[in-house]
């Protein structure tokens, strides 16, 4: 076993990087937070960090609007390694990462998606789900790789799609299935669990 030293990456309210910090005070995971980054100045992320006396701060990733690449890829790199981070957490972060990040922390970035991949990859998979006719939709935490949404499965949660679910109800019952997935997935990385081979990941008990 081995705690993780995490830094996360988020665009928006943080509401997972929020379920990770619950986990780790609540001491059933065993890591840590040791920088929060948001792609967005006023991000909520970064208040969660605050109230968390967890260090945080805005990266600038201009001219770039959809991708973390050139001097603000180097940048995080960087930061993440100056703060002692071995593994990279995505909770919420609105860009395509590229092979610099990935080659710094190889198999160590994770990120959480809600859908069952490969079904439904991109943005709004929820609403994706629902116009498809799904009776089923769900969440999935997986390793990041070269790809969009295609790196080997950690973990995923089925969430039951209802007859009268409009996109707002049906994302809010994903995202609670999401609080719970991301911890767990960790704690199989933390514990030393997880196993890639190939496009698998094997859980050893």
């Amino acid at each position: 076993m081995s705690k993780l030293h995490l830094g996360v990456l988020g665009s928006g309210s943080g509401s997972n990087m929020q379920s990770i910090v619950d986990a780790i005070e609540a001491g059933t995971l065993d890591a840590d937070v040791r920088l929060v980054l948001a792609d967005v100045a006023d991000a909520k992320i970064l208040d969660r960090a605050k109230r968390h006396n967890i260090p945080c701060r805005y990266l600038d990733c201009a001219p770039w609007k959809t991708k973390l690449e050139g001097p603000a890829e180097d940048r995080c790199i960087e930061l993440l390694r100056e703060a002692g981070v071995d593994t990279v957490v995505l909770a919420g972060f609105m860009r395509i990462v590229k092979p610099g990040l990935l080659a710094a922390f190889p198999m160590r970035v994770l990120n959480i998606h809600p859908a069952l991949l490969p079904a439904f990859p991109g943005v709004h998979s929820w609403t994706q789900a629902l116009d498809y006719g799904c009776k089923v939709a769900g969440v999935t935490v997986h390793f990041v790789d070269a790809g969009t949404d295609t790196g080997p499965i950690i973990v995923q949660k089925a969430v039951p799609v209802l007859e009268d679910d409009t996109p707002e109800t049906l994302h809010a019952r994903i995202q609670e299935q999401e609080h719970i997935a991301f911890p767990e997935a960790l704690r199989l990385l933390a514990a030393g669990r997880c196993r890639v081979e190939g496009r698998r990941v094997r859980i050893a008990r």
